[in-house]
């Protein structure tokens, strides 16, 4: 047998490269894009405010952002040959297939023929996202090809006009501003790095964030906000919470939406959602998933020390501005490209492709047998 180096199951606790762009649970908790903290971010600035950090470095002036938006605004109206894709990808399709579907198809249609055009390329992916999933959506659910370009004032306003048809209230585009900051960047994770391991073979960029929606759609990685809709909404009111899930726990089944495998104390991010949740719950008059949602977080804590991730209190905020279930994990797409996006421009200025080392750990060295003798 050969001899074993030493290794980590999963890469945990390995460093696999440098970035300028995030630090996440440093000490336990806390996150920052390019040095902000995220919650900092999340109560000041707007999505297009940090998407243009993320891929400059620096917070834009207000020339330097009202020509990025106007860029985006530009670039959000669908090609009619992507439409005719979307049309044709099934009602059955998970909308995370659809999102990868459609930056795959967007790559084929608006190439990246050099790295130089690599910032339009972005812009076109922020811009084009939310139509993706709501073209498809009301092409399938609803019977009708929608416009997809508008003159909405931000990705988050465009992103719920396109889905409710109709204007949303400052309260939902603020909350998903919000949203949208706190999923926006996250270091190495499963996602990030496969863009980054993509981006370093010196692939597209399409291709590179094509094999980040990839990963995210595993249930490992994206998802649980899905997980947590089901969960509280499997629950008639707190005390039917507390006794379900303690059942839960008696037969050790899977809670989503709990834990972190970076940090240990908290997630920053649910702090935040957190209080979106209980505005938007407020705001629509009905608090029963909200206070569901809270005594989840007291039991898990209480009998296992698991504090709720980013995506828990997701759930019921999205849930209550009339977001469908199966576009949760589509959203933190609209979102995580421009965290993507950074990291691929960071890979390609400083580039050597990722090709670790394994252990082997099959059968000695063998000599070929013939059929015939087998």
């Amino acid at each position: 047998m050969v001899q074993k180096s030493t290794s980590t199951a999963g890469l945990r606790g390995q460093v696999a490269g440098e970035t300028a762009l995030c630090t996440v649970g440093v000490t336990g908790s806390g996150l920052t894009y390019c040095g902000y903290d995220v919650s900092d971010l999340a109560a000041n600035a707007t999505f297009e405010e940090v998407a243009y950090l993320l891929q400059f470095g620096q917070l834009p002036s207000q020339d330097e952002l009202d020509r990025f938006h106007q860029a985006l605004k530009a670039q959000r109206a669908l090609p009619q040959a992507l439409c005719e894709i979307l049309e044709r990808i099934p009602k059955s399709a998970h909308p995370m297939d659809v999102m990868r579907t459609g930056c795959s198809a967007l790559g084929v249609l608006q190439q990246e023929n050099d790295f130089s055009e690599q910032d339009d390329h972005i812009i076109n992916m922020l811009a084009k996202f939310p139509a993706i999933m709501t073209y498809w959506y009301h092409f399938h659910f609803n019977g009708k090809k929608i416009e997809t370009g508008s003159n909405a004032d931000s990705i988050a306003e465009h992103f719920l006009e396109l889905l409710t048809q109709s204007s949303p209230s400052e309260l939902h585009v603020q909350a998903l501003q919000a949203s949208l900051i706190l999923y926006a960047e996250h270091e190495f994770n499963a996602s990030t790095f496969a863009a980054r391991v993509a981006a370093s073979t010196l692939t597209d960029i399409y291709s590179a964030v094509t094999a980040a929606i990839g990963t995210l759609r595993g249930p490992l990685h994206g998802g649980a906000n899905e997980a947590a809709m089901a969960l509280i909404s499997s629950f008639n009111d707190p005390a039917d919470a507390e006794q379900g899930l303690m059942a839960m726990l008696s037969a050790k089944d899977k809670i989503m939406g709990f834990g972190h495998a970076v940090y240990r104390t908290s997630d920053p991010r649910s702090i935040v959602i957190k209080e979106w949740a209980k505005r938007i719950g407020e705001e629509v008059g009905n608090m029963n998933l909200y206070n569901i949602s809270e005594q989840c977080e007291k039991v898990m804590w209480r009998e296992k020390e698991l504090f709720p991730n980013a995506d828990f209190y997701h759930a019921s905020t999205y849930h209550h501005m009339g977001i469908p279930t199966d576009l949760f994990t589509p959203i933190f797409v609209m979102s995580r490209v421009s965290g993507w996006a950074a990291h691929i421009k960071e890979q390609r200025a400083n580039n050597r492709i990722i090709r670790p080392s394994a252990d082997y750990i099959g059968e000695e060295p063998r000599v070929y047998t013939p059929i015939t003798d087998r």
